[in-house]
């Protein structure tokens, strides 16, 4: 096709990380017991699989260290269950969106975008991709601006675990993932230990095993071989994305893109894709 996958990746993220910032997202997870940005971060993120381990959260939230993830799991199940988890974030996103929106909201262009969003979540595939299949197994909300969300959430989902087939196709535990993502310019220093996470010892281990593999030289400088490296694993990630933005056609993937644009435009900037500006970083 020749729109990317990438391109179709962007547009429903965007839309879709709403939910980590909104205000309204702390406000119904407090209500429910829930302590903090991680706990809600994690709880919810898995919370259509049951109430899993510490263990399994960080086999599917590979970024984050496995301290980051139980110093909130399993203790989130002990304030609501994954139902009560699901439910108070559908009312916050129900509560943000419209917010953020406002009338657009009730436009026939977001029943569209989700009709669209839903024709491609039908044809993906869930092989490997737990928490894509968890959030399948949803229903869809009724209202189009919440079920453009869900569908959002879904691709989203469905190409974390595509990057996360990448990263072990590549060799790349989670801390060396994100040092590498770091030394080719692709992210914030400060997401190493500030955001994910990871450790003094963790991250030069990470450095360690870099070097060791020539993805850094020994002044820690990025060498090309990193740098071919990581664009093999968006490439891959790409590509194992690719048959369902297919099935949609590309006359329909830029019909999406055009009024995901326009809704996306209203909403806060991307911390992940927008890092540079989110950061006051120059480009």
């Amino acid at each position: 096709m020749s729109i990317e996958a990438r391109a179709m990746w962007e547009a429903v993220e965007r839309y879709h990380q709403l939910c980590y910032w909104a205000p309204e997202v702390r406000e119904e997870a407090e209500k429910i017991g829930l302590k903090g940005f991680f706990m809600n971060y994690f709880a919810t993120r898995v919370a259509p699989l049951g109430s899993l381990s510490d263990g399994a959260v960080g086999s599917l939230t590979f970024y984050y260290s496995p301290r980051r993830v139980q110093r909130a799991i399993p203790d989130a199940w002990g304030y609501a269950s994954p139902e009560v988890v699901l439910k108070a974030r559908y009312l916050a996103m129900d509560r943000a969106l419209k917010r953020e929106l406002g009338e657009v909201t009730e436009s026939e262009h977001v029943a569209e975008a989700a009709r669209l969003v839903r024709y491609v979540v039908d044809g993906a595939d869930g092989m490997g991709r737990a928490l894509y299949a968890g959030w399948k197994g949803l229903p869809w909300p009724k209202e189009p601006h919440l079920a453009l969300w869900h569908g959002c959430t879904l691709l989203r989902e469905h190409r974390s675990g595509s990057h996360l087939i990448a990263l072990v196709m590549e060799g790349l535990n989670g801390c060396e993932a994100v040092v590498s993502q770091v030394a080719v310019g692709e992210a914030p220093e400060e997401w190493i230990r500030g955001e994910a996470g990871w450790d003094a010892c963790e991250h030069e281990e990470a450095l360690r095993t870099l070097k060791g593999r020539g993805w850094l030289d020994s002044r820690g400088l990025v060498t090309d071989a990193c740098s071919e490296g990581r664009r093999r694993i968006e490439q891959t990630t790409d590509q194992l994305e690719e048959p369902h933005w297919d099935r949609l056609g590309d006359k329909q993937c830029q019909r999406l893109l055009s009024i995901m644009a326009d809704l996306n435009l209203i909403l806060p900037k991307d911390d992940q894709l927008d890092w540079q500006e989110v950061y006051d970083l120059p480009n």
